[in-house]
């Protein structure tokens, strides 16, 4: 029996609960306890009546006289469990011998203190209570069974309402002509409208009147309409309700025909709203295609490092002590921390790209990757391609994303090698990337930013290519902000020795080979070769040789011995021991005017001119030459 109960049954206030002396209003024999200590708490007088002929016990054992483990394993289950019941002890004393009772036992908290409340209920008590009840159900039985079907009937109608309500699908029913019937709490919450709002009224109107698109839906395409009309169920993945506020909710849903007696009355709607899913869904489409980009910016990044690795060790730095050499390295530190462009120029061999990476190395964007691009090996349709990417489809053969060289170089250097072979159709688009910093992929309508340090090479003069009007003036003047010449090799034949150990060193490793000896006869040997192929020229004869020697005295072929030879007698040149007077310093200078002029060209300025070589200003060597006019013939250049 549960107490509360029992005391609401018998319209005893609860409240009382919390005071001892709430036990007197119970008609029944009862007691508080402290089964620890063995002390009544209080006992009502229905339960001293027990003992009207004789003394109350003063404990409770005392009731239980020779029963004590009995009392105390019932008073144990009855603090572990929070109540328990008895047949089996028997009341010692009183009037207890004519009868058996069942004693009913709860725990309790009085004054802050653990009780146990002990109801002690007559065995004719219980009789006479079931002879009631079942003379009161015998009573109702026949009212009970038309009331239980109604109660099974609302009980039904009950659950199914709580199912409805406790839905967190929406759910809307309606009949056959589309009318709303039932709409679900869910429904509402996620459509804005109250039920009262549509109870009644066409559901396809109020909320699926409409495409995403703002196109009407006309009724008849109604995949909801088409289950009514021909009693199918209709499942829709994608589409959407809209919304009290007008707003669109996208919901997929199921439409489930109601049959009665083989016609269609109408149909259910069960439907989610998705659009948490397809934002979700959206997000990681949007970086899918990041992780595809960034796929395709490694893979492009590791064919690039591909081919570094291919050319590593063809210089670990920029090797030489000859005046232009230093000339270059002290240029390389002026403009590395700048953002300038620069253009570098010089004849093939003479090591630009050496340059190039220098100026990588020593710049703020040292980080980030420097792109090589070698723009005369690139096919003219494919120029835009190579520099800004293409999409997919974007031409035949275009079977895959690419990433463009400017994506590849963001935040870091972009290096135009032979930038002079670009067609001059393709110029413009370039120029327009270096002064916008922004460049479409082909096939692609989305303006990207881009934020690139150019350093272009070549070989080429550009300024005649520009008079000759292959070569854009305006992208000559972008790219020409910082110039650096890098002077050909016979031009500084003091980094010849530095450079021919160098590569023998270089040589021996790739190869596995003995290092050769390098005497002077050697050097000297070198030195008076003409090096039309510049420092490249020098590292393949350096590599043949030393695959030759074996280990000996360094062997050459004789490509150096018989091919173009620099004429060293002349006093002008660096072999010369000098003058020690002043007329023997004119004509050492005139000499060597003569000469430069001649190597090249005639040229005074500009990138090939002689005053670079002479390493003095332009304005200068034509002063020299008005002075030596008579044995000298120049072209001028402005």
């Amino acid at each position: 029996m549960n107490i509360k109960k029992f005391f609401l049954k018998n319209s005893i206030s609860w409240a009382n609960f919390k005071e001892p002396r709430f036990v007197d209003l119970l008609g029944i024999p009862a007691c508080l306890i402290d089964p620890i200590n063995d002390n009544f708490l209080f006992t009502n007088a229905a339960f001293k009546e027990l003992w009207k002929r004789e003394a109350i016990p003063s404990k409770p054992t005392d009731c239980f006289i020779d029963q004590r483990p009995q009392l105390i394993v019932f008073t144990q289950a009855i603090e572990s469990m929070g109540s328990a019941q008895t047949m089996d002890l028997k009341i010692s004393g009183g009037i207890s011998d004519s009868g058996t009772y069942l004693i009913q036992g709860s725990t309790l908290q009085v004054n802050g203190q653990k009780a146990c409340l002990l109801l002690i209920i007559p065995e004719s008590t219980l009789t006479m209570a079931q002879e009631i009840n079942s003379a009161d159900e015998s009573l109702r039985a026949g009212l009970l069974e038309w009331r239980r079907i109604e109660l099974l009937y609302k009980q039904t109608e009950s659950i199914n309402e709580l199912i409805l309500n406790a839905a967190g699908d929406g759910i809307f029913g309606i009949d056959q002509h589309g009318r709303t019937e039932f709409m679900n709490p869910a429904a509402a919450a996620t459509l804005g409208w109250d039920p009262s709002d549509l109870i009644g009224k066409d559901m396809h109107q109020w909320i699926h009147h409409h495409h995403l698109s703002s196109e009407p839906y006309a009724i008849e395409d109604c995949p909801i309409h088409k289950t009514v009309t021909e009693g199918s169920v209709r499942r829709v993945d994608n589409e959407v309700f809209w919304h009290k506020s007008g707003k669109p909710v996208h919901v997929e849903y199921t439409s489930t025909p109601i049959d009665t007696d083989g016609k269609t009355q109408g149909a259910v709607i069960i439907f989610r709203d998705i659009s948490s899913r397809l934002e979700t869904q959206h997000a990681l489409e949007q970086a899918l295609r990041k992780v595809d980009t960034l796929k395709e910016r490694l893979e492009q990044e590791n064919e690039y490092l591909r081919n570094e690795v291919r050319v590593a060790g063809n210089h670990a730095t920029i090797i030489g002590t000859s005046p232009p050499t230093n000339r270059v390295i002290e240029q390389i530190e002026i403009v590395a921390p700048t953002t300038a462009n620069v253009l570098v120029t010089g004849e093939s061999g003479t090591g630009k790209e050496l340059v190039a990476q220098a100026i990588h190395d020593a710049s703020s964007r040292c980080n980030q990757p420097l792109i090589r691009v070698n723009c005369a090996a690139i096919p003219k349709d494919l120029f835009e391609s190579e520099f800004f990417g293409h999409v997919k489809g974007a031409f035949s053969g275009a079977v895959n994303n690419r990433v463009g060289r400017f994506e590849l170089a963001n935040g870091g250097t972009l290096f135009l090698d032979e930038v002079g072979e670009i067609p001059l159709d393709l110029q413009g688009k370039l120029l327009r990337v270096l002064q916008e910093r922004k460049y479409e992929r082909v096939g692609e309508g989305v303006t990207r930013q881009t934020d690139v340090r150019i350093i272009a090479a070549t070989n080429r003069d550009l300024r005649l290519e520009v008079e000759r009007r292959t070569f854009r003036e305006d992208l000559f003047f972008r790219l020409d902000v910082f110039p650096i010449h890098c002077s050909p090799l016979r031009e500084r034949i003091e980094d010849i020795p530095l450079l021919a150990n160098h590569f023998i060193a270089l040589a021996c490793g790739r190869s596995n080979i003995p290092r050769p000896k390098l005497d002077a006869s050697t050097i000297r040997e070198l030195q008076n070769y003409e090096w039309p192929g510049n420092a490249r020229e020098l590292q393949n004869i350096i590599e043949r040789g030393s695959i030759l020697a074996q280990g000996s005295l360094l062997i050459f072929e004789n490509s150096i011995k018989v091919g173009n030879r620099i004429d060293r007698s002349q006093p002008a040149l660096l072999h010369s021991k000098g003058a020690s007077t002043l007329d023997e310093i004119a004509t050492l200078e005139k000499q060597l005017i003569i000469n430069t002029l001649e190597k090249c060209n005639g040229r005074v300025s500009g990138p090939f001119g002689a005053a670079l070589a002479l390493g003095i200003k332009a304005p200068t060597l034509y002063s020299k030459i008005k002075k030596f006019k008579s044995e000298l013939s120049v072209i001028p250049e402005t």
